[in-house]
């Protein structure tokens, strides 16, 4: 593939980072949202920028269109959505690699077109079938694969959500394992593949000033706080079927959690690191109805699609456990919702605070809460551990301060790849280190199955706010890290 005009492929920079054999995309749903926002603009990143030996892509959706009608649609897409510059040249090299089959033309059209990708491509070569599709399709899909005889030599890709309750995730993995083994299988996590969420291993275990601290001896409690300013708008007929715990909480937030509460893996490898996600999961506490507030903003009932009498929530925020040596009593508290007032995504990490303190009344000291340490999970990653320090002057005074990182201080912004960047590569190489199991899914639907079967209540919030009011019993004595107090510092900015 040609590079993009003055950059060097990073492929050539990092040797080793992209797959070792050529690829053949099979990219169902290939003209859904997901693909135009995110998938389409991704590989034709990987691809130009050398990621990838070689790559031809085979668009299958619902859709009567020919390989010139998609290959339309992908250049709209990354005009659109796309980050980066298109050049004519590179457009053509990638335009050249693309093709389409309608799903109504059956499993043969199918097989006819990797045949002829594979034969383009002239050299060995692995498929890829990301499945951008909605849970009822799925499985249809992965049947039309199997007839197709396009299992061997592959690798699936898999959206969520992941079933709706355990009898549903254990029937789905049952199905999808009489086709392709549970290696061939990535279940994507998008919030995994930010470099961000990567960056908690590297922190806890590369830094002998956090690793030995992180624990219930030093550690009082734990947020995971991602709210959204965003609505439903198409989505809301979907959204309806599964509410905010399902989407957010089961296949995003619970994997958030065991990156920053797993044991050291032996290695940094797949499998070392599942297993340690997976005794988080196994030593998880079953979710108790009464530490969990369901909200749902005003006006989602007259949405299209929606129940006028909908209890489904677009909020919910709750308390859970992990039952192990080293998390012991600690409390976990997860929050997200939609039409809230700020779009964030942070962890935040409040250390104990001192047994008895030496300082006079008036002094400032616990004033303004203990001590954080706060990953904030956008793309461009910053970190910030707060702490108090004495105010020049007489008298003793303390004030909350902070040191602050931003990956834009580092001057290697230009390298981080998109989440969906990441775990394309990742699943092409066959790693599934930032994948979810079928044993990881199971037992998180297991520990939700009381709150599932006797859920509280839905509670009424304003569109703009921070959720229902009763958030602030459940997190007492604490309280929610967001909003912040005071924003994050600006570094272009003279006296930040």
């Amino acid at each position: 593939m040609v590079p993009l005009t003055g950059d060097l492929p990073l492929a050539k920079i990092h040797p080793g980072v992209g797959p070792q054999f050529g690829q053949v995309v099979v990219l169902f749903g290939a003209s859904g949202d997901l693909a135009r926002r995110k998938l389409l603009p991704g590989l034709y990143h990987l691809c130009n920028a050398g990621f990838i030996p070689s790559c031809r892509i085979v668009g299958v959706s619902l859709d009567d269109m020919d390989a010139d009608g998609f290959r339309q649609l992908a250049r709209k897409a990354l005009d659109e959505f796309g980050s980066r510059r298109v050049s004519d040249a590179d457009w053509q090299a990638f335009a050249g690699n693309l093709d389409y089959v309608a799903l109504a033309d059956g499993a043969a059209a199918l097989q006819a077109a990797v045949a002829r990708a594979e034969e383009a491509m002239g050299v060995e070569s692995r498929r890829l079938h990301y499945l951008s599709v909605p849970p009822s399709a799925a499985l249809s899909a992965v049947r039309m694969l199997g007839q197709a005889g396009l299992v061997e030599r592959s690798r699936i890709v898999m959206e969520k959500p992941f079933g709706v309750d355990l009898a549903s995730a254990v029937s789905l993995n049952s199905q999808l394992h009489e086709v392709f083994a549970e290696e061939q299988i990535f279940r994507i996590d998008h919030f995994l593949g930010k470099e961000p969420a990567q960056n908690i291993l590297a922190f806890r275990f590369a830094n002998g000033l956090f690793e030995p601290i992180w624990n219930r001896n030093f550690i009082d409690h734990v947020q995971i706080d991602v709210p959204e300013t965003l609505g439903l708008g198409p989505r809301s007929g979907f959204y309806e079927q599964t509410g905010a715990y399902r989407d957010m909480v089961v296949t995003h937030l619970f994997q958030i959690l065991a990156f920053m509460a797993m044991e050291p893996p032996t290695a940094l490898e797949p499998a070392p690191i599942s297993e340690e996600k997976n005794k988080v999961f196994r030593s998880m506490l079953p979710i108790q109805p009464e530490h969990v507030v369901r909200g749902q903003y005003a006006g989602y009932r007259q949405e299209e699609g929606v129940d006028p009498t909908s209890e489904t929530e677009t909020f919910i925020a709750l308390k859970c456990f992990i039952d192990n040596w080293r998390w012991a009593g600690v409390p976990f508290f997860l929050r997200t919702g939609k039409r809230m007032a700020e779009g964030q995504r942070i962890i935040s990490i409040a250390f104990r605070e001192p047994p008895k303190s030496m300082f006079p009344p008036g002094s400032g000291v616990g004033a303004q809460g203990p001590d954080h340490l706060t990953f904030d999970l956008a793309d461009a990653s910053k970190m910030s551990l707060s702490f108090y320090g004495k105010r020049p002057g007489p008298g003793m005074r303390l004030d909350k301060l902070s040191l602050q990182f931003a990956m834009h201080d580092t001057g290697m912004l230009g390298d981080v790849l998109e989440a969906y960047e990441r775990l394309i590569l990742d699943a092409m190489r066959g790693d599934h280190t930032l994948f979810n199991t079928a044993e990881g899914i199971e037992r998180l639907w297991q520990v939700s199955t009381h709150l599932l079967e006797a859920p509280p209540p839905v509670r009424l919030y304003p569109p703009g706010s921070w959720g229902p009011k009763s958030i602030h019993q459940l997190i007492a004595p604490h309280a929610w890290r967001l909003p912040f107090e005071r924003a994050w510092r600006d570094p272009n900015k003279a006296g930040s």
